[in-house]
């Protein structure tokens, strides 16, 4: 019996197709359940009890149809890849479980724990971003080394570590349903109290995501608009404090009139004697 893995990144490519890729049947040994302990850098924070009990009715009747992974550690062993299965294991009263055994370093560790769990689609955004945060942390790599370790883009890796920017109590809406992905990020970039209202809106109004972005894009409008009328007031006021001046040195109606980049200023006079007197005042000034 060959087990197979879809190579998952370029990363890992060569250390899945040496680990995974090659085990037969008798790579595979049954350890007891009590020597086996979680990885304690499981990417994965939040598991369904809901889905581990469906897993669990599942190995009642067709038994662990694929091992776990661990590696020995003093007296036990501790998960690779694999708990999900582990816990529905002992949910559903095995003593053993069927499991490869692999000596491989702690970033390989975590690397396939990483990408064992991304790959499900029932890891929830927020517990994906916390583990993208943190093997980047702890080994000092960029996030294009990490879409290569996992197999994404560039673009998902950073727009899913953006969520984490999110105030916590809207993550833990994601990361338990609450919230999807799309309305999370519908929310980045937006001020604590425009996130809190629009939150509660999309919880009481039950908004879609559609509705959500199209919420949010007439907020930023509606900023948008307020900031230029305020910018405007303030320009006005200093202008009409500039033509008040020169009304008063030049004795004539001043108007000035500016765009963002260039303007023009107009001098009023009522015939030829009253320009003269204009012109002689603005000479005398230089």
């Amino acid at each position: 019996m060959v087990i197979k893995r879809k190579a998952l990144g370029k990363g890992l490519s060569a250390l899945i197709t040496e680990e995974l890729e090659k085990i037969d049947e008798n790579s595979i040994v049954n350890i007891k359940l009590d020597l086996i302990v979680p990885n304690p850098m499981q990417p994965r924070k939040s598991v369904d009890d809901e889905k581990i009990d469906e897993l669990a009715r599942s190995i009642e009747r067709h038994g662990v149809i694929q091992p776990i992974i661990v590696k020995k550690v003093e007296d036990h062993y501790q998960i690779i890849a694999g708990e999900r299965r582990w816990k529905a294991s002992r949910k559903a009263g095995l003593k053993e479980i069927p499991s490869i055994v692999r000596d491989i370093g702690n970033r390989s560790q975590e690397e396939l724990a990483l990408t064992e769990n991304i790959q499900r689609e029932d890891l929830n955004s927020i517990d994906e971003a916390l583990a993208y945060r943190v093997i980047m942390e702890r080994y000092d790599i960029t996030q294009e080394e990490v879409s290569d370790i996992v197999g994404k883009s560039r673009v998902y890796v950073t727009n899913i570590l953006r969520l984490l920017k999110l105030p916590l109590y809207v993550q833990q809406f994601i990361a338990e349903g609450a919230l999807s992905t799309g309305h999370g990020k519908a929310l980045i970039g937006l001020g604590e109290k425009e996130i809190k209202d629009i939150t509660k809106q999309i919880m009481e109004k039950h908004l879609s995501v559609r509705e959500t972005e199209n919420l949010v894009k007439n907020l930023k409008e509606r900023q948008k608009s307020g900031k230029k009328r305020v910018l405007k007031k303030m320009k006005e006021a200093n202008i009409m404090h500039i033509e008040e001046t020169l009304s008063e040195e030049l004795g004539t109606k001043v108007d000035i009139q500016r765009s963002r980049k260039s303007g023009k200023i107009q001098l009023f006079f009522t015939d030829d004697d009253d320009l003269s007197r204009i012109i002689n005042i603005i000479s005398d000034k230089f």
